[in-house]
Order: structure tokens, then C-alpha cells, then sequence
């Protein structure tokens, strides 16, 4: 297999963007990772898009051939391709992407990721976005994400006594790292009595506890590395790409306070890249609910089952601490529009290897790691990027 590297990243503001389609916004984040990266339209081999529901949220399904029209490459006749994985949407056009690439088809891949959430009401989101979880044995029953995370969180807390303090430091320290992020769905700090005295959503969660519904694009173009030097001279090489299934439903998991999809995909990361968890200098992993980000530090092996909540408590994934985590603000303060969350997980960790996260910027940062989730974990998907 040959090496990949990303060479231009492209990212629209995250959030309630009433006045951009999108066509919009699936427009600006390619067209800056495309200038990012100082290709032009007839170097593009093919493009893949990661987005979720666009037939819901707005009507539009055929999203692949729509992306290249909005883009202005319909008449290149370039291939387009939408991928579909609920919120991992995006991290697995990341890595079809990359596949295409290592296997030697193509040279140059743009991917892209979108979602455009706010054109529904409320309710209409939360129904469209349980369609990702099992609709005979979950969604028909009444079941919600904030619910089966909350299952998730209670059985958390009773195992390895984990408490509503540490799942609340979780959203301020990532609402400190958004804070510093201009691309940000909410650009402030938080304070734990605010998370802690919010509206209950499903205990133990409350309202600061849950990522919010999020309109937002991002797009990474990919290139053999051999190739890269003619573009760039800012290569970040892809040196891992694993993913892996589990159970659609919460009951058939062996144990639902562990994401087994992510404990696998892990493991073929780490493998392919011959590096230890201890290499690793700075990670973006899927904290759509403040759950989700203790569980996915334990079960990715930067800490021991149960330990999660400890290095919360111990500042180890504070910006300044010996593993930053979710730099950006994550899906909770940055946003989470489902189809384009992986790609702009690849995004902040590119832009951090090349030491251009400004005041968010992980010192020394040579290898960051990206892990993105479907639905309650059936699906993820693990990359693992180094700065050349």
C-alpha cells in the first residue's frame, strides 16, 4: 500500500447557519482545502462525502453528484461519492478516501463532510438522528441518543463510581478549548455549576452534557505521499486508518459502558502505525455527550477501564496537560453536524501538526490521533496522522 497524506484542509463556521444552504457550505470548506492545498480541478481523481440524512434534514438525497455540481466540477466528470455511517459518516469518507489512495486508484481524493441540521425543527432531528440506532429494539420504544447515553452514564457511575462532577468538567474544559476556536459553534467558557444546575435531559445528563444540532462542512484533500512534495510543503501523513462494527443496539453489546467498535479500531491503528499510545501527542475523539469522552480515553488505551473520570479529575486532557483532548472544542462546544464531525476531526489535527491552532496549539505536536463513532458505537473509525 502506498503512504497518503492530507495536504489542504478547509473548515465553514459551526453552527445555526440560517443563511447559508448547503450547497453553501459544502462549497467553502472545498474550495478552502482545495486553495489549502495548491491543486487545481483537473488533478482531482474522485471525491467522497460524508453526510448522514440530507434526505431528512433537507430534502436532498443524490449528495455525492450534488457536491461536484456545487463545487463547479460537474463538467470534469470527476466521480463523486456519498458514504454514509451515521456520525462517522465523515471519518469513513476520510477513509475511503484513503483507501482509494493507498491501493493505488487514485492520486489526489478531496473528501468533504456536511450536515445541514437546522432546517428541521427540533424534534424532527432528534427523530431523524435515532434513525442511527436500532429501530426495532430502540427508536420504536422511544428511545433517544441522550437516553442510551444516559444508560451508559448511570451504569459508568455505578461500576466504576464515576461522578456527575467529572462528566460536567468534561464540557468545561471542552467549551475552554472551543472558546479558542473561530470556528466554534459556542466560542465561551462554562463553569461547572452551570452544567451541573442545567436542565435535565435523561439523568444523568443535563443540557450542558449533550453536543448540540449543528450546520457545518469540512473538507480534507488527500494525495500519495510521493506525490504530496509537488503541492505542499506542509505534508501531515496518514499513518493509521482502522474501523471496526459492533451491535447496533445497546443490549447486544458485551458491555455497554465499552465501545468494542472502538477498543478494535484501535487496535488496527496502533498496529498499522507501529506506535503506542504513548506517542500519541494530541486527540479529537467523539464526545457527543460528556459520557462519550471518558468512555473513549478508556476504551481507545490511553487510561484502564473505570480510570476515565481520574484523568478528568487529574487534568491529564486539559489543553496543557500530558494528552490534550478535543483541542477543538469538540463535538460539544464546536458542534457535531453529523456528516461533517470526522472530517473536521481531521481538520484540527492537521492543523495542529503544522503548528497552526494559534492559541489552542498542543506544544510540540508531532502525532494526533482522530476517532469518530456511529450511532452508539456500531461503528467507528480510527485515524492516526503524523507531521512530516
Amino acid at each position: 500500500m502506498r503512504d497518503v497524506a492530507v495536504i489542504g484542509v478547509g473548515l465553514t463556521k459551526f453552527g445555526e447557519l440560517w443563511d447559508k444552504s448547503f450547497r453553501e457550505l459544502i462549497s467553502e470548506a472545498g474550495s478552502k482545502a482545495i486553495f489549502d492545498s495548491g491543486i487545481g480541478g483537473l488533478e482531482i481523481d474522485a471525491m467522497y462525502v460524508g453526510s448522514m440524512s440530507s434526505g431528512r434534514f433537507i430534502g436532498q438525497e443524490h449528495i455525492g453528484a450534488l457536491v461536484a455540481d456545487a463545487s463547479g466540477f460537474s463538467h470534469l466528470n470527476i466521480p463523486s461519492t456519498r458514504v454514509e455511517g451515521a456520525c462517522a459518516s465523515g471519518g469513513l469518507a476520510v477513509r475511503e478516501g484513503y483507501l482509494s489512495i493507498a491501493s493505488g486508484l487514485n492520486d489526489v481524493v478531496v473528501v468533504g463532510g456536511i450536515e445541514k441540521m437546522n432546517d428541521v425543527s427540533g424534534t424532527a432531528a432528534t427523530e431523524t438522528l435515532a434513525m442511527a440506532a436500532d429501530q426495532e429494539w430502540e427508536a420504536f420504544f422511544g428511545a433517544t441518543f441522550p437516553s442510551i447515553y444516559a444508560m451508559i452514564a448511570t451504569r459508568h457511575m455505578h461500576e466504576y463510581g464515576t461522578t456527575r462532577e467529572q462528566l460536567a468538567q468534561v464540557a468545561v474544559k471542552n467549551h475552554s478549548n472551543g472558546a479558542l476556536n473561530p470556528f466554534a459553534q459556542y466560542q465561551r467558557e462554562i463553569k461547572m455549576e452551570f452544567v451541573l444546575n442545567a436542565p435535565p435531559v435523561a439523568y444523568p445528563l443535563g443540557l450542558f452534557d449533550c453536543s448540540p444540532v449543528t450546520d457545518g462542512a469540512a473538507a480534507v484533500v488527500l494525495c500519495s505521499l510521493d506525490k504530496a512534495k509537488n503541492f505542499t510543503d506542509k505534508p501531515v501523513k496518514i499513518i493509521a486508518s482502522g474501523q471496526a462494527s459492533d451491535s447496533l443496539a445497546l443490549h447486544g453489546r458485551r458491555d455497554i459502558c465499552t465501545l468494542d467498535s472502538t477498543v478494535q479500531a484501535a487496535k488496527k491503528a496502533f498496529k498499522q502505525a507501529n506506535v503506542t499510545q504513548k506517542d500519541i501527542d494530541l486527540a479529537e475523539v467523539h464526545d457527543c455527550f460528556t459520557i462519550a469522552e471518558i468512555c473513549a480515553i478508556e476504551d481507545l488505551g490511553f487510561m484502564k477501564k473505570g480510570e476515565g473520570g481520574k484523568a478528568i479529575d487529574e487534568n491529564i486532557t486539559n489543553l496543557n496537560g500530558s494528552l490534550p483532548v478535543n483541542t477543538s472544542g469538540g463535538l460539544k462546544s464546536k458542534g457535531h453536524p453529523v456528516g461533517a464531525t470526522g472530517v473536521a476531526q481531521i481538520v484540527e489535527i492537521v492543523t495542529q501538526l503544522r503548528g497552526e491552532a494559534d492559541k489552542r496549539q498542543v506544544k510540540d505536536a508531532k502525532i494526533g490521533l482522530a476517532h469518530n463513532v456511529g450511532g452508539s458505537g456500531a461503528t467507528c473509525i480510527v485515524h492516526i496522522l503524523e507531521g512530516i
